[in-house]
C-alpha cells in the first residue's frame, strides 16, 4: 500500500508539471491571436507564481486543517478550471484572471508532497519524483505543437490538457480507500503541530537557509526563464515555425523529465551534493552549446543538455533538507523553499521580456547564464555552512 500511495504522489506531480510548459509553447501563437506585445507572457507567469507563493507559506496552516488527498483533490481542480479558462479566453485580462486559480492549486501540493518524500523515501524516489513532472511538462508543449500543426489552434492544446487534469481529480476522488488505508501515511501531516515552529523570519535565520533559498530562487528563475522563452527564441533568432520551435522547446523538459529518470538509479549511491554539482556541470556545458550561432541543431542539443543538467539540481536540494535543517523544520523550509522558488519563477521571465524590447534575442543564452552563476555560488555556499551536520547526518546513518 506505500508503494501504491507513492505511485499516487506521482500522478499528483504529473498534473503539476502538465501546464508549466504550455505558455512558453503556445505562446508565439497566442500573443498574436490576443494583439499584445511578446513580452506579455511574462505577466500571465507572474500571477500564477504569484499564486504559488501565497499557498506554499500557507501550506503548513492548510496541512493542520485538511487531509493530503483533499489538498491535491482542491489543488489539481483548481489547475484544471484556470486551464479551462484560459482555453476559452479571447482577451489578455481573461489570461490573468484564470492564471490566479491555477497559482494557488499548485503551491500547496508542490510543497507538502516534497517534504513528505524528503522525510519519507530516499533520494531514488524524489528523483523520480520530479521526474514525473518533467513528463507532464514534456508533454504539454507536444499536445500544444500537436494541436497548432492540426490547425486546431493553441485553445486546444490547453483544452486537452484541462480534461487530463480533469480526469486527475477523477483518480484522486476515487482513491479515499487507498488514503484511508495509509492513514498513518497519509495523514502523518498531523504530527506537524509536534514540531517547533520557527516562524518565517527565524527559518531565515538558520544556518545555510539564505544559501538554499536564494539557490532555489536562481534555479527556478533559470528553468522557468529558459522554458518559456525558448520557443521565442527559436522562432525569432532562428527563424523557425511555431509548430517546429514548440517541438523543439519540448525538448527541454524532455532533458529534465528523462534526467531525473535516470538520475533515479544513481542518486542513492552518489548523495544530493554530488548529484548537484554533476548537474551544474553538465547545464554549464549546455547553455555555452546554447549560445553558439552555427549548426542548424546546435541550440536544440544545447537546450537538451541544459534539461538534463537541470534534473538532478532542485529535488537533491528538497531531498537534503532533513539533513541540513532538520526534520523537526523541513516543512518550514521547505514551504519557504517553495516560495522563492516561485519568486525566481514569477519576476525573472517577465523581467527578460522587458529586456528583449532594447537588446536582442540572441542574449536569451546570456540571461541564463547569470543565473547560473547565482545557483553555483548560492549551492556552494550552502554546503560549506552546513558541511559540520552534514558529516554528523552521514556517520550517523
Amino acid at each position: 500500500m506505500r508503494i501504491l500511495l507513492l505511485a499516487l504522489i506521482y500522478i499528483a506531480f504529473i498534473s503539476l508539471g502538465l501546464p508549466d510548459g504550455l505558455l512558453g509553447a503556445a505562446w508565439p501563437s497566442m500573443y498574436q491571436t490576443l494583439s499584445v506585445p511578446l513580452s506579455f507572457a511574462g505577466y500571465v507567469t507572474m500571477v500564477i507564481a504569484g499564486g504559488t507563493i501565497i499557498s506554499s507559506l500557507s501550506c503548513d496552516r492548510i496541512s493542520r486543517k485538511l487531509s493530503t488527498q483533499w489538498i491535491l483533490v482542491i489543488s489539481v481542480a483548481l489547475t484544471a478550471i484556470g486551464i479551462f479558462g484560459f482555453s476559452f479566453s479571447t482577451a489578455y485580462w481573461q489570461l490573468c484572471l484564470w492564471a490566479i486559480p491555477y497559482g494557488l492549486g499548485a503551491g500547496a501540493v508542490d510543497s507538502s508532497l516534497n517534504n513528505y518524500v524528503s522525510l519519507h523515501y530516499k533520494s531514488r524516489q524524489m528523483s523520480w519524483l520530479h521526474s514525473f513532472w518533467g513528463v507532464g511538462a514534456t508533454v504539454g508543449p507536444y499536445i500544444v505543437s500537436l494541436c497548432l500543426g492540426h490547425s486546431m489552434g493553441w485553445e486546444w492544446g490547453y483544452r486537452v490538457v484541462a480534461f487530463i487534469q480533469t480526469g486527475l481529480v477523477v483518480i484522486l476522488l476515487l482513491s479515499e480507500p487507498l488514503w484511508r488505508l495509509n492513514a498513518e501515511v497519509a495523514h502523518s501531516d498531523e504530527n506537524l503541530s509536534e514540531r517547533e515552529h520557527l516562524g518565517f523570519f527565524k527559518t531565515w535565520g538558520l544556518p545555510g537557509a539564505a544559501f538554499v533559498f536564494l539557490s532555489f530562487f536562481a534555479y527556478c528563475a533559470l528553468e522557468s526563464t529558459a522554458g518559456l522563452w525558448a520557443a521565442s527564441y527559436f522562432v525569432i533568432y532562428h527563424g523557425l515555425s511555431p509548430e517546429k520551435a514548440a517541438s523543439w522547446a519540448s525538448l527541454f523538459y524532455l532533458g529534465i523529465a528523462g534526467g531525473r529518470f535516470l538520475d533515479g538509479f544513481i542518486a542513492n549511491h552518489f548523495g544530493d551534493r554530488k548529484m548537484v554539482r554533476m548537474g551544474l556541470i553538465l547545464l554549464g556545458i549546455g547553455l555555452i552549446v546554447l549560445s553558439l550561432p552555427w549548426g542548424e541543431y546546435t541550440p536544440l542539443v544545447g537546450l537538451l543538455i541544459v534539461g538534463l543538467g537541470c534534473a538532478p539540481v532542485y529535488p537533491s536540494l528538497i531531498h537534503e533538507t532533513p539533513i541540513n535543517f532538520g526534520r523537526e523544520h523541513s516543512q518550514e523550509v521547505i514551504g519557504i523553499q517553495m516560495a522563492t522558488a516561485y519568486v525566481g519563477s514569477t519576476f525573472m521571465p517577465p523581467l527578460f521580456g522587458l529586456l528583449v524590447k532594447v537588446i536582442p534575442m540572441e542574449c536569451y543564452p546570456y540571461y541564463l547564464m547569470a543565473f547560473f552563476a547565482i545557483l553555483v555560488t548560492m549551492s556552494e555556499g550552502l554546503n560549506h555552512a552546513t558541511k559540520e551536520r552534514w558529516l554528523e547526518q552521514k556517520q550517523a546513518h
